[in-house]
Protein backbone atom coordinates (compact mmCIF):
# COMPACT_ATOMS: atom_id res chain seq x y z
CA UNK A 1 0.00 0.00 0.00
CA UNK A 2 2.63 2.14 0.61
CA UNK A 3 4.69 1.72 -2.58
CA UNK A 4 1.54 2.44 -4.66
CA UNK A 5 1.14 5.74 -2.32
CA UNK A 6 4.45 6.57 -3.15
CA UNK A 7 3.82 5.38 -6.74
CA UNK A 8 1.19 7.69 -6.89
CA UNK A 9 2.31 11.08 -5.41
CA UNK A 10 5.51 10.21 -8.05
CA UNK A 11 2.62 10.58 -10.99
CA UNK A 12 1.26 13.75 -9.29
CA UNK A 13 3.95 15.35 -8.54
CA UNK A 14 3.10 15.90 -5.00
CA UNK A 15 1.32 14.40 -1.70
CA UNK A 16 -1.33 17.30 -1.84
CA UNK A 17 -2.27 16.60 -5.29
CA UNK A 18 -1.80 12.78 -4.99
CA UNK A 19 -4.54 12.86 -1.84
CA UNK A 20 -6.61 15.33 -3.89
CA UNK A 21 -6.78 12.57 -6.72
CA UNK A 22 -7.88 9.62 -4.38
CA UNK A 23 -10.55 12.00 -3.10
CA UNK A 24 -11.98 12.91 -6.35
CA UNK A 25 -12.06 9.20 -7.82
CA UNK A 26 -13.70 8.08 -3.75
CA UNK A 27 -16.46 11.15 -4.11
CA UNK A 28 -17.37 10.13 -7.88
CA UNK A 29 -17.60 6.26 -7.06
CA UNK A 30 -19.70 7.23 -3.71
CA UNK A 31 -22.02 9.49 -5.73
CA UNK A 32 -22.13 7.96 -9.11
CA UNK A 33 -19.74 10.57 -10.95
CA UNK A 34 -21.93 13.62 -9.68
CA UNK A 35 -19.33 15.01 -7.06
CA UNK A 36 -15.73 16.03 -8.95
CA UNK A 37 -12.82 17.84 -7.69
CA UNK A 38 -11.32 20.29 -10.32
CA UNK A 39 -7.75 21.26 -9.46
CA UNK A 40 -6.01 24.25 -11.56
CA UNK A 41 -2.67 25.27 -11.66
CA UNK A 42 -2.49 28.50 -13.57
CA UNK A 43 0.14 29.16 -15.74
CA UNK A 44 2.10 32.24 -17.60
CA UNK A 45 4.38 31.52 -20.16
CA UNK A 46 6.47 34.38 -22.07
CA UNK A 47 6.31 35.10 -25.77
CA UNK A 48 9.43 34.64 -27.68
CA UNK A 49 10.58 32.45 -25.18
CA UNK A 50 14.02 30.38 -26.47
CA UNK A 51 11.96 26.57 -26.20
CA UNK A 52 9.61 27.95 -28.94
CA UNK A 53 12.29 30.35 -31.19
CA UNK A 54 14.33 27.04 -31.15
CA UNK A 55 11.81 24.54 -32.54
CA UNK A 56 12.92 24.23 -36.29
CA UNK A 57 10.00 25.01 -38.85
CA UNK A 58 8.70 21.87 -40.87
CA UNK A 59 7.90 22.90 -45.10
CA UNK A 60 4.77 20.57 -44.80
CA UNK A 61 3.49 22.41 -41.63
CA UNK A 62 1.28 24.66 -41.57
CA UNK A 63 -0.56 27.20 -38.96
CA UNK A 64 -2.88 29.48 -40.32
CA UNK A 65 -5.66 32.06 -38.16
CA UNK A 66 -9.60 31.83 -37.70
CA UNK A 67 -11.71 34.15 -36.33
CA UNK A 68 -14.98 35.85 -36.96
CA UNK A 69 -18.06 34.66 -38.94
CA UNK A 70 -16.39 33.54 -41.75
CA UNK A 71 -13.64 31.22 -39.85
CA UNK A 72 -13.08 27.50 -41.34
CA UNK A 73 -12.36 25.55 -38.34
CA UNK A 74 -11.61 21.87 -39.36
CA UNK A 75 -13.79 19.14 -37.29
CA UNK A 76 -12.28 18.47 -33.59
CA UNK A 77 -13.70 17.57 -30.44
CA UNK A 78 -15.98 20.95 -30.19
CA UNK A 79 -19.26 20.99 -31.87
CA UNK A 80 -20.84 23.46 -34.13
CA UNK A 81 -22.63 24.82 -31.31
CA UNK A 82 -18.99 25.23 -28.95
CA UNK A 83 -17.17 26.96 -32.02
CA UNK A 84 -19.92 29.19 -33.49
CA UNK A 85 -20.17 30.76 -29.24
CA UNK A 86 -16.58 31.12 -29.33
CA UNK A 87 -16.32 33.05 -32.34
CA UNK A 88 -18.78 35.24 -31.28
CA UNK A 89 -17.33 35.72 -28.16
CA UNK A 90 -13.98 37.07 -30.36
CA UNK A 91 -12.11 34.08 -29.63
CA UNK A 92 -9.69 33.21 -32.40
CA UNK A 93 -8.53 29.49 -33.86
CA UNK A 94 -4.81 28.66 -34.67
CA UNK A 95 -5.09 26.06 -37.43
CA UNK A 96 -2.29 23.66 -38.08
CA UNK A 97 -2.14 21.18 -40.94
CA UNK A 98 0.34 18.63 -42.13
CA UNK A 99 0.93 17.74 -45.38
CA UNK A 100 -2.44 19.23 -46.37
CA UNK A 101 -4.38 16.94 -43.44
CA UNK A 102 -5.66 18.25 -39.99
CA UNK A 103 -3.51 17.95 -37.14
CA UNK A 104 -4.39 20.44 -34.31
CA UNK A 105 -5.78 23.64 -33.13
CA UNK A 106 -5.14 26.64 -30.28
CA UNK A 107 -7.80 28.77 -29.20
CA UNK A 108 -7.49 32.49 -27.81
CA UNK A 109 -9.38 35.08 -25.77
CA UNK A 110 -8.33 38.36 -25.01
CA UNK A 111 -9.24 40.84 -22.03
CA UNK A 112 -11.37 38.28 -20.00
CA UNK A 113 -11.96 34.29 -20.54
CA UNK A 114 -15.02 32.86 -18.90
CA UNK A 115 -13.96 28.93 -17.94
CA UNK A 116 -16.13 26.65 -19.28
CA UNK A 117 -15.26 23.16 -17.24
CA UNK A 118 -16.61 25.34 -13.96
CA UNK A 119 -17.55 28.81 -12.75
CA UNK A 120 -15.36 31.63 -12.87
CA UNK A 121 -13.58 34.25 -14.71
CA UNK A 122 -10.20 34.82 -15.51
CA UNK A 123 -9.53 38.87 -15.99
CA UNK A 124 -5.98 38.99 -18.19
CA UNK A 125 -3.25 42.08 -17.63
CA UNK A 126 -2.75 44.46 -20.45
CA UNK A 127 -0.60 42.65 -23.85
CA UNK A 128 -1.44 39.07 -23.10
CA UNK A 129 -3.95 36.57 -24.13
CA UNK A 130 -5.73 33.38 -22.86
CA UNK A 131 -4.65 29.78 -24.28
CA UNK A 132 -7.09 27.12 -23.95
CA UNK A 133 -8.62 23.96 -26.01
CA UNK A 134 -5.15 23.08 -27.08
CA UNK A 135 -5.75 19.38 -29.28
CA UNK A 136 -3.69 17.85 -31.65
CA UNK A 137 -4.98 14.92 -33.75
CA UNK A 138 -3.77 11.88 -31.80
CA UNK A 139 -1.22 10.52 -34.97
CA UNK A 140 0.44 14.02 -34.57
CA UNK A 141 1.11 13.89 -30.61
CA UNK A 142 4.35 11.33 -30.34
CA UNK A 143 6.44 13.97 -33.08
CA UNK A 144 7.26 17.90 -33.14
CA UNK A 145 3.53 19.19 -33.75
CA UNK A 146 2.56 20.38 -30.59
CA UNK A 147 5.86 22.40 -30.37
CA UNK A 148 5.95 23.56 -34.05
CA UNK A 149 2.37 24.56 -34.16
CA UNK A 150 3.31 26.48 -30.15
CA UNK A 151 6.06 28.09 -32.16
CA UNK A 152 3.73 29.54 -34.89
CA UNK A 153 1.54 31.06 -32.54
CA UNK A 154 4.60 32.18 -30.64
CA UNK A 155 5.50 33.80 -33.75
CA UNK A 156 2.28 35.41 -34.71
CA UNK A 157 1.66 36.85 -30.83
CA UNK A 158 5.25 38.64 -31.10
CA UNK A 159 4.34 40.69 -34.27
CA UNK A 160 1.22 41.72 -32.34
CA UNK A 161 2.80 42.72 -29.55
CA UNK A 162 1.37 40.15 -27.29
CA UNK A 163 4.21 39.69 -24.23
CA UNK A 164 3.01 36.90 -22.43
CA UNK A 165 -0.23 33.84 -23.07
CA UNK A 166 -1.76 32.13 -19.88
CA UNK A 167 -3.56 29.00 -19.35
CA UNK A 168 -4.73 26.54 -16.89
CA UNK A 169 -4.42 22.80 -16.46
CA UNK A 170 -5.71 20.30 -14.62
CA UNK A 171 -3.13 19.60 -11.39
CA UNK A 172 -4.29 15.77 -12.30
CA UNK A 173 -2.40 16.01 -15.78
CA UNK A 174 1.39 15.99 -15.77
CA UNK A 175 1.81 15.07 -18.89
CA UNK A 176 0.49 18.48 -19.98
CA UNK A 177 1.97 19.86 -17.19
CA UNK A 178 5.39 18.89 -18.31
CA UNK A 179 5.00 20.12 -21.59
CA UNK A 180 3.99 23.73 -20.93
CA UNK A 181 6.92 23.90 -18.23
CA UNK A 182 9.41 22.40 -21.27
CA UNK A 183 8.07 24.89 -23.25
CA UNK A 184 8.94 27.64 -20.78
CA UNK A 185 5.51 27.83 -18.45
CA UNK A 186 5.81 29.57 -15.50
CA UNK A 187 2.89 28.35 -12.73
CA UNK A 188 1.56 31.98 -11.16
CA UNK A 189 -1.28 30.42 -9.02
CA UNK A 190 -3.35 27.53 -8.43
CA UNK A 191 -7.73 27.13 -8.34
CA UNK A 192 -9.46 24.14 -6.73
CA UNK A 193 -13.06 23.50 -7.20
CA UNK A 194 -15.40 21.10 -5.83
CA UNK A 195 -18.84 20.53 -7.76
CA UNK A 196 -21.91 18.78 -6.70
CA UNK A 197 -24.72 19.57 -9.60
CA UNK A 198 -25.21 23.36 -9.44
CA UNK A 199 -23.39 24.28 -6.02
CA UNK A 200 -19.19 24.98 -6.23
CA UNK A 201 -17.24 25.15 -3.45
CA UNK A 202 -14.39 27.47 -4.70
CA UNK A 203 -10.85 28.36 -3.23
CA UNK A 204 -9.63 30.81 -5.76
CA UNK A 205 -6.52 33.12 -5.98
CA UNK A 206 -7.39 37.11 -4.14
CA UNK A 207 -10.11 35.70 -2.22
CA UNK A 208 -10.00 34.73 1.62
CA UNK A 209 -10.92 30.70 2.36
CA UNK A 210 -13.75 28.62 0.07
CA UNK A 211 -16.98 30.45 -1.04
CA UNK A 212 -19.74 28.21 -1.87
CA UNK A 213 -22.42 29.31 -4.60
CA UNK A 214 -25.01 27.91 -7.02
CA UNK A 215 -24.41 30.88 -9.79
CA UNK A 216 -21.98 33.29 -8.93
CA UNK A 217 -18.55 33.68 -11.24
CA UNK A 218 -15.85 33.95 -9.48
CA UNK A 219 -13.30 36.28 -10.69
CA UNK A 220 -9.17 35.47 -11.08
CA UNK A 221 -7.24 39.01 -11.73
CA UNK A 222 -3.95 37.19 -13.60
CA UNK A 223 -0.65 38.71 -13.28
CA UNK A 224 2.71 38.47 -15.22
CA UNK A 225 5.34 36.66 -13.37
CA UNK A 226 7.94 39.32 -12.49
Amino acid sequence: MRARWQALCQEMGDAHTAALYVAHRLLGRLTEGRVRIVPYALYAQAVGHTALQAVKADPNTTVRVESGPAARIPPGPRTDDVIQRRLQAGHECHVCEVAGQFAGTIWLSRGVHDEDEVRCRYRLPPHSVWDHDVYVVPRYRLGRTVARLWAAVDQDLARRGVAWTFSRISRFNRASIGTHERLGARRVGTALFLCWGRWELSWVPGRRGPRLSARARPEIQLHAPD
